[in-house]
Order: structure tokens, then C-alpha cells, then sequence
């Protein structure tokens, strides 16, 4: 796939695709059921937009990388919390999905302002003068709303005008996200494929510490604030599973640096694979309770 049209045409269409999808299923509601979970809602939001972050700089610390880009890559993923994908892993975990849902609505509004500065950060920590160049923040912010608030309003806008419609494209819809997910990480990971097992090992790891540390901060922060347990395995998840597609969007099409992409690339590979143990884990658990209860 030439890097041109995956970087200009496809992402962002893909990426469109996939917050359209998670728009169908939004409603007004969803924004306004942060009065209902509180407690639960500001310990998500700050694991997600303070903690992450925060987390992901003290592992490149602590596992420095050879290629610059690849760190800026993992932060880069990490300003770019929640997504429709820890919605379906949350519903899936027996989580509470209304609020995985108002967790990444309002993650998604807030990231507008948080990923110009993180993203800069990174650049000026990690790359040396003249090797990159910073992005505009307000440019930025109207391409993070472009490529991400405009598809979620969109559908909202459908959900709300043709309900009937938007329930029919709902399922459709969401398989067609998942299969341009899979699309999406691969191709990042194939357009720079001759690094791709010295990049595997530099970011591999910090990418599996980034997504357990996360998962873990997250069940044991709600578990401190006595939240029950199907919001705790929400708040686990929201904290640990990443917009990666945002991330690899981001990459190519703001910073145009192939290389960065494939760290969000990997994350989103691991990302699955932990999500995967984490499904298992909470239906046997679920059914064993049930079997005594």
C-alpha cells in the first residue's frame, strides 16, 4: 500500500468510519450520565488524560529507546485514551458499558486540547533540534475535531433523526470498524516492515508495561474508592485499551513520520491480546459465580 494514499486517503476515512460508528450508538445522554457516576467518571477521566501520559513518559525512562521516533510513537498513543474499542471490550467483560461509553464521549472532547501539548512534549524531549517540527496547536486541535468529533456528531445526528436507521447500521457498521482496525495495523506495520523486529523489541515491552500498568491502575484506583465491580472493570479497561487508530492517524497525517506509526501499531496488536485474557478472566469468573449463587 503506497504511503501516500494511506496516510491522505485511507486512514482518515477508515478513522471516520470508526467514530461514525461509535456516534450511531451516542446520545445526549450519554454526556449527561456523568452526574449519575461521578466518583467513577473523574477517576477515569484522570487516569486517562493526567495518569497515562504521565505513566507512559516514566516507562520511556525507564526503557529508553535507540529510535526517537518510536517513543514519540507511545506517547503519541498514550494522549489518545478510550475509543470504540473499549466500549465492545467492556460489554463483552461484563463491565458497565453506559459508563465506558460517557467515559470515552467526554475523553474524546478533551483529547482535542490534550494531544497538541503531550505531542509536543514528546517532540522536543525525545527528537533532537531540527529533526522535527512542531505541531500548531490550533491547526491540530481542528484536525483532532475533523477526524474525530465530526464523524461522532455525525452519527449522533443520524442516531437522533432516524433512530430506526441507526440501530439497522449499527452492527454493520461496527463489523466494517473492526475489519479497518485490523487493516489500519497492519498496514502501519508493513509500510516500515524493514524495522519492524528491531521496532518489536524496542517498543514491544513498553507497550505491554504501558497497557498492564494501566489496566491495573485502573482496577485498583476504583477498587480504593469502593466502586463496584462492574464499574471498576470498566475504569480497568478504559485506562488500559487506547485509541490506537487515532494514535497511527496522528503519526502519519499530522507529524508524517512512518517510523512513530508503528508504535501505536504494536500496542494495538498487544492491546488485543490482553484484552483477550481480560474477556476470559471476567465471564469464567462471572460464571462461577454464578454456579454458586
Amino acid at each position: 500500500m503506497e504511503s501516500n494514499f494511506l496516510t491522505e486517503i485511507f486512514l482518515p476515512i477508515s478513522l471516520g468510519i470508526i467514530m461514525l460508528g461509535m456516534g450511531l450508538a451516542l446520545t445526549p445522554a450519554d454526556f449527561k450520565r456523568v452526574a449519575l457516576y461521578p466518583k467513577a467518571t473523574a477517576i477515569g477521566i484522570l487516569n486517562q488524560l493526567v495518569l497515562l501520559p504521565i505513566v507512559g513518559f516514566l516507562l520511556l525512562l525507564i526503557f529508553p529507546m535507540s529510535t526517537p521516533e518510536l517513543a514519540v510513537g507511545i506517547m503519541v498513543l498514550a494522549a489518545c485514551p478510550g475509543g470504540p474499542t473499549s466500549n465492545l471490550i467492556t460489554h463483552i467483560s461484563k463491565g458497565d458499558t453506559a459508563l465506558s461509553i460517557s467515559l470515552t464521549a467526554i475523553s474524546s472532547i478533551l483529547v482535542v486540547f490534550t494531544i497538541p501539548l503531550i505531542v509536543n512534549f514528546s517532540l522536543r524531549y525525545f527528537m533532537q533540534q531540527g529533526e522535527y517540527i512542531p505541531l500548531p496547536v490550533f491547526d491540530t486541535m481542528l484536525s483532532v475535531i475533523i477526524i474525530t468529533l465530526v464523524p461522532v456528531a455525525i452519527g449522533m445526528i443520524i442516531h437522533a433523526k432516524a433512530p430506526g436507521f441507526a440501530a439497522m447500521m449499527n452492527k454493520p457498521v461496527k463489523i466494517m470498524s473492526g475489519i479497518l482496525l485490523i487493516v489500519v495495523i497492519l498496514a502501519a506495520v508493513l509500510n516500515d516492515k524493514e524495522i519492524l523486529v528491531s521496532s518489536f523489541k524496542q517498543a514491544g515491552p513498553v507497550a505491554l508495561a504501558l497497557n498492564l500498568t494501566m489496566m491495573l491502575i485502573g482496577f485498583i484506583s476504583a477498587r480504593m474508592f469502593r466502586i463496584r465491580l462492574a464499574e471498576r472493570i470498566t475504569i480497568s479497561i478504559e485506562s488500559g485499551i487506547q485509541n490506537g487508530t487515532l494514535g497511527i492517524a496522528i503519526c502519519a497525517t499530522l507529524l508524517h513520520n512512518p517510523t512513530m506509526t508503528i508504535s501505536p501499531a504494536i500496542y494495538s496488536l498487544i492491546m488485543f491480546m490482553s484484552a483477550g485474557v481480560i474477556i476470559a478472566w471476567m465471564n469464567l469468573g462471572f460464571k462461577h459465580q454464578a454456579s454458586h449463587s
